[in-house]
Order: structure tokens, then sequence, then C-alpha cells
């Protein structure tokens, strides 16, 4: 905001001063909640790291089982039993918030209605295999969660530095400067009228001896 803009006046420097106070607590907060949301994103990042090392292994452990149940029982008949399988998978997402960021909970839960088949004459892999696979989901869930979370995250970080950076190198400096420039103004104007006051004095002081002089003066005359 160009100086010409403004009047070197008290209440304008009252207004600035005010301004710049709320402007300063602005950017201590912005700055709190930019730490927040950093540290936040860097243990979802930490979590999210491990959990895709989970579902790899999860997804390792859940097809190594189903290979084991086709070579002790033979591709068509676990074809067979896996048509058979009743389960319903529900994913719930809930929410939560980090300062403000609403972040997704997902949980992944499910319906068994059991018995799917006999157990005679079945590997105990198929039991095994439906149950890495359901944990395996459970574990992909949370790694979707911990993924659309730091996505959000990540742009709240990013929005909450330009307002840091605006308020830091743009708009406290300005206030700052106009606050000092009309407090140099009134500090200049106060100094003209304290020498205007002196002359002044100066002059009724010298009015005054004057007049008294010609009195004394005049009174000598007589």
């Amino acid at each position: 905001m160009p100086h010409t803009n403004i009047a070197p006046t008290k209440t304008n420097l009252i207004k600035l001063k005010h301004e710049l106070k709320f402007a300063l607590l602005g950017h201590e907060l912005l700055d709190q909640k930019r730490n927040i949301l950093v540290i936040e994103l860097l243990t979802l990042v930490d979590q999210a790291v491990e959990h895709q090392e989970n579902v790899e292994k999860a997804l390792a452990d859940a097809y190594r089982t189903l290979e084991e149940a086709v070579l002790s029982m033979g591709k068509l008949k676990v074809v067979h039993l896996a048509s058979s399988v009743h389960i319903d998978a529900a994913i719930t997402i809930k929410e939560r918030k980090v300062m403000g960021v609403p972040l997704p909970v997902v949980d992944t839960s499910f319906t068994e209605y059991a018995p799917f088949y006999s157990p005679h004459g079945t590997s105990f892999w198929i039991d095994s295999s439906l149950s890495e696979f359901k944990e395996t989901l459970k574990i992909m869930g949370r790694l979707a969660e911990l993924k659309i979370s730091i996505i959000r995250l990540a742009k709240e970080v990013r929005k909450t530095i330009r307002k840091v950076n605006a308020l830091e190198k743009i708009a406290i400096p300005d206030l700052e400067d106009m606050v000092r420039y009309i407090q140099n103004r009134l500090e200049e104007g106060e100094r003209d009228m304290f020498i205007l006051m002196k002359m002044v004095k100066k002059r009724i002081e010298t009015k005054i001896e004057n007049e008294e002089w010609k009195k004394k003066k005049n009174i000598e005359s007589e």
C-alpha cells in the first residue's frame, strides 16, 4: 500500500498498529498450524511406507496360500469352492479432523454366512487363503486412508505456507513500513510545531519587551 494513500494522522496510526498486531497474531497461529500439519504429515508418511510393505507382504502370503490350495486340491475344485463362499465386505468411511482438515477413517468389516462348504475333502489352505485375503483387504483399506490423508494434508500445508509467506514477506513488512512512516511524519510535525511555538513565544516576548521599553522611555521623557 503506497504511503501517499495513507494520511499521517494519529487515528490512522492507531488503526495500522491494530492491523499489525492482528497480522502478527495471525502469522503466529498459521506458523503453529503449519508445524502441526507437517508433523502429522510426516507421521502418516512413515505409516504409509510401513503399510505399503505390509500390503505387499499380505498379498504375497494370500496368493501363496491360494497356490498351496490349488496344488493340494486342484484348480477346478478350488474354483468350485470359491464360488460357494458367501462373505459380505463392508467399507465404512468416517472422518476425523486435524487443524480443520477432514481426513478419512476407513474401517473394513466382513459378514460371513458360513459354512461355505463341507470341510470333508477340503484342504486347510482354503480357510487359510480366505483369512489371508480378508486381512489383506483390511490393510489395503488402511493404506488408502493414509494415502488420501497425505494428499489432503500436503495440499493444506502448501496453502498454509503460502499464507505464512504472504504475511511474513508482504503484509507485515508493509504494515510496519506504514507505521514507521506515519510515526516519522507525526514526530516531524511535532518538531515543526515545537519550533514554531518557540518562534511565536520569542516574538511575543520581544514584543512585550519592546512595549515595556517604550513605556519606560515615555515615562522618562515626561
